[in-house]
C-alpha cells in the first residue's frame, strides 16, 4: 500500500540537499517500481533516494543444533577459510604458482575442516546447552521511503499520482 506526501522534510546531513519524501511503501518492491516509474518518464532519478525507515532486527531460526551440526557447521566454515588461505600461500612459488596454489588449498581445506569441527564442537559443548538451536540475524525496515530533492520534489509527486501501475 502506497502513500504519498507532499509534506514532510527528511534529516538533512552536511553537504546533501534536503529531502521531502514523495511516497510511502510497504515493501521495498512497491518502491523500486516507483522509482523505475519515474526513471521511465525521463525525471532525474539521481535526486530520488529509497530509504528504510523502523528497522527490526530478526533473528530467524534454522533449526535445533547438536554436536553433528555444530561440528559439521565449524568444519565448513574451517575448510573455506583453510582453503583460501593454502591458496592464497600457495601463491608465493615462484617456480609452479598453480600446482603450489592447489596443493596447498587442498592441504588447507583439509586442515581447516579439522580444525574447524573441534573448535565447533568446542564452541558448542561450553555453551552448555543455553543455545541449541541455530539462526541468523537480518535488519529488516517496516516501511520504505521515496525521497526526492527539495526542488524536484513535486514534479516527482506529481509523476507518482498519474501512475495507473500501483497497487492498492
Amino acid at each position: 500500500m502506497a502513500t504519498q506526501s507532499s509534506a514532510g522534510t527528511s534529516a538533512v546531513r552536511p553537504n546533501e540537499p534536503a529531502h521531502r519524501v514523495i511516497a510511502t511503501f510497504d515493501n521495498y518492491a512497491d518502491a523500486e517500481r516507483a522509482v523505475d516509474y519515474l526513471s521511465d518518464q525521463h525525471f532525474a532519478v539521481e535526486k530520488v533516494a529509497i530509504i528504510g525507515r523502523d528497522l527490526e532486527l530478526v533473528e530467524q531460526v534454522l533449526g535445533r543444533m547438536n554436536y553433528g551440526w555444530a561440528a559439521l557447521r565449524g568444519a565448513m566454515t574451517g575448510a573455506l577459510t583453510g582453503a583460501l588461505i593454502g591458496w592464497i600461500f600457495g601463491l608465493f612459488d615462484w617456480v609452479r604458482p598453480l600446482l603450489a596454489s592447489v596443493t596447498l588449498a587442498c592441504y588447507g581445506l583439509i586442515f581447516g575442516a579439522l580444525m574447524g569441527a573441534l573448535l565447533g564442537l568446542l564452541m558448542y559443548a561450553l555453551q552448555r546447552g543455553r543455545r541449541d538451536f541455530a539462526s541468523v540475524y537480518s535488519l529488516q525496515p517496516r516501511h520504505y521511503e521515496v525521497l526526492a530533492d527539495v526542488e524536484v520534489a513535486d514534479e516527482a509527486t506529481r509523476l507518482l499520482a498519474g501512475r495507473t501501475d500501483r497497487k492498492e
